[in-house]
């Protein structure tokens, strides 16, 4: 995964204080989530589909400080659908 620890690990903290459980639990659970969500991006078929994938991505890669994977959601959801190099730099993003 391509995102800034610090950002993540200051997220978690805010979030759920100092409960290292929690925090590995969430990180999985992150993890978990944008890989589901990068293969829903990459079975859209229509426009909306595309931008839904995306924005949805784009919110959890903010939410838990994965900068890059948040620019690259951002991208791909003005790129066309099915764009290639979209997909390939939110694959590349995730790590």
């Amino acid at each position: 995964m391509v995102y800034d620890p610090g950002v993540l690990e200051a997220a978690l903290s805010a979030a759920i204080g100092d409960d290292p459980a929690l925090a590995d639990e969430l990180r999985v659970a992150f993890l978990d989530s944008a890989a589901t969500m990068i293969v829903a991006l990459g079975r859209a078929r229509d426009a909306g589909q595309w931008e839904q994938a995306a924005w949805r991505l784009k919110g959890l890669a903010a939410s838990f400080g994965a900068i890059d994977l948040m620019m690259a959601a951002d991208a791909a959801g003005r790129a066309a659908p099915g764009d290639p190099a979209a997909l390939d730099a939110v694959r590349d993003a995730i790590g």
